[in-house]
């Protein structure tokens, strides 16, 4: 098995930095689609950029009769938090990540399916009849929450559902109940597939970036915690590409001195695997944003550049990874320098 790391830079525009210090990424992925022996995956078509993840399938019905499947696209759980620093896509508190379907080209109505849980109890209808957002983030959450009356939050801390947090921004010691609770969601809706034709489903939505203001792999082990350890196994990082961040440090004993910050991307694609057989191409394209920053990724097979920002890949017959889910590294260059590596 290789796995492939990338390394390559050109001087052009300045990326834009990354939120202060550490920001950690949602994961999410494709569509899940109730099996069936009759449909074929055909085609997969996946895009993933800091901007937008698209997915293009085509599915064929070898049968003579046609059928329907349900299609549902899990988001990943959002969990609040006192120090709450995961990268939300979007502003909107329900269609968080911009989710969007189409089928044959139409949109699809997909519906909706969230619920709130705290230590393992679900509290949905008992913020919903509190009036209070689903969604554990977001000024309007944090207004419902102030708006209640203290034993309304009271009870809600005992049932671990927010934490008070004390500050002080100017007037005194003042405490919010911060929500703490977890929100699942998914989108679901019946699929028609007629016999002996092909429908092609198209869903884009904007991924979750996380990302630091620094390059933090080149640094020593640490509480036992080895960071080149961890890039490597999680972004395949290799020769070429370290040596390309180091020549950019303007002291070698500096490793927090390189001109990049970093962006973390997710793709869980063993959602794939839900699929019942092989997908019979699957063509991958990643976009790393800007030319003059660096990218690095694992995947098991030759790998093409066909841009100045997007490499492309393609199997037959795939299959998802067992075990590893796609994740990607850019180091966004702050001070572009011509011939860097």
């Amino acid at each position: 098995m290789r796995r492939f790391g990338f390394a390559l830079v050109a001087a052009l525009l300045a990326a834009p930095a990354v939120a202060n210090d550490t920001m950690s990424t949602l994961g999410a992925g494709g569509l899940i689609f109730i099996e069936t022996d009759e449909v074929r995956m055909a085609r997969e078509d996946l895009y993933i950029s800091p901007e937008q993840v698209r997915v293009r399938y085509e599915f064929h019905n070898d049968s003579d009769k046609d059928t329907d499947a349900l299609v549902a696209f899990p988001l990943p759980d959002i969990k609040g938090d006192g120090d709450f620093m995961v990268a939300i896509p979007t502003e909107d508190p329900v269609n968080v990540f911009g989710f969007e379907t189409l089928v044959d080209g139409e949109p699809v109505d997909a519906q909706l399916h969230q619920y709130v849980f705290a230590t393992n109890i679900d509290y949905t209808q008992y913020l919903t009849d509190l009036g209070i957002p689903l969604a554990p983030f977001g000024e309007a959450t944090q207004t419902a929450i102030n708006a209640l009356d203290d034993a309304t939050k009271r009870e809600l801390f005992r049932r671990a559902l927010v934490i008070p947090m004390e500050y002080d921004a100017g007037q005194g010691l003042q405490t919010d109940y911060v929500p703490v609770w977890t929100l699942k969601s998914t989108y679901s809706w019946e699929a028609h597939f007629p016999a002996g034709e092909t429908v092609v489903v198209e869903h884009s939505y904007k991924p979750s970036v996380g990302g630091t203001v620094a390059v933090t792999f080149l640094s020593p082990p640490y509480e036992d915690y080895d960071p080149a350890a961890d890039y490597k196994k999680r972004y395949c990082t290799d020769d070429s590409f370290i040596n390309a961040v180091k020549k950019t440090l303007p002291k070698p004993d500096e490793p927090y001195g390189a001109p990049f910050t970093e962006s973390w991307l997710s793709y869980i694609w063993s959602t794939g695997a839900n699929w019942s057989g092989t997908i019979g191409t699957f063509h991958l394209t990643i976009d790393k944003g800007l030319p003059q920053n660096l990218v690095s990724f694992c995947w098991d097979g030759e790998v093409t550049k066909t841009g100045p920002t997007t490499f492309e890949m393609e199997a037959k017959d795939w299959w998802p990874p067992y075990g590893r889910e796609l994740e990607v590294l850019i180091l966004n260059r702050q001070d572009p320098e011509p011939n860097v590596g």
